[in-house]
């Protein structure tokens, strides 16, 4: 599906659509129609404890409400050793889906102390296991 962005994503400020693809239900995908942007999104939900409050300029931007269908991911960054990959909870990306707008907002360390930005898959792999 083909999503307007309304806030960039960090570092690809002039990316101003991407397409969301799910692999699985864990896992998705998102790419630049120009092809100068691929990147692997994970649910953060499938992972860990996750709750964040949407700013309110990202609310306008996408026009959510109450009712507004919205899915949330993270950006993984993938290593050699899956388990290693790295994944990102301090810049969730955002996602309308019923007028498919989205954006990337930068949470603070401060307000997230529990959120970082180089989780490794492998950390919550072994909770699951050992839970």
């Amino acid at each position: 599906m083909l999503y307007e962005l309304k806030a960039p994503i960090l570092g690809f400020e002039n990316i101003t659509q991407i397409e969301l693809e799910t692999i699985d239900p864990v896992f998705s995908k998102i790419s630049s129609p120009d092809g100068s942007l691929d990147m692997v999104l994970v649910n953060p939900y499938a992972l860990r404890e996750y709750s964040f409050s949407i700013p309110k300029y990202i609310e306008l931007l996408l026009e959510l409400d109450k009712n507004s269908q919205v899915e949330v991911y993270c950006v993984v960054v993938l290593q050699k050793d899956l388990q290693e990959s790295m994944v990102n909870f301090l810049a969730p990306l955002i996602f309308n889906t019923q007028n498919h707008t989205a954006a990337q907002i930068a949470l603070s360390m401060m307000d997230y102390p529990d959120f970082g930005f180089r989780d490794t898959l492998k950390s919550f792999i072994q909770q699951e296991v050992g839970a």
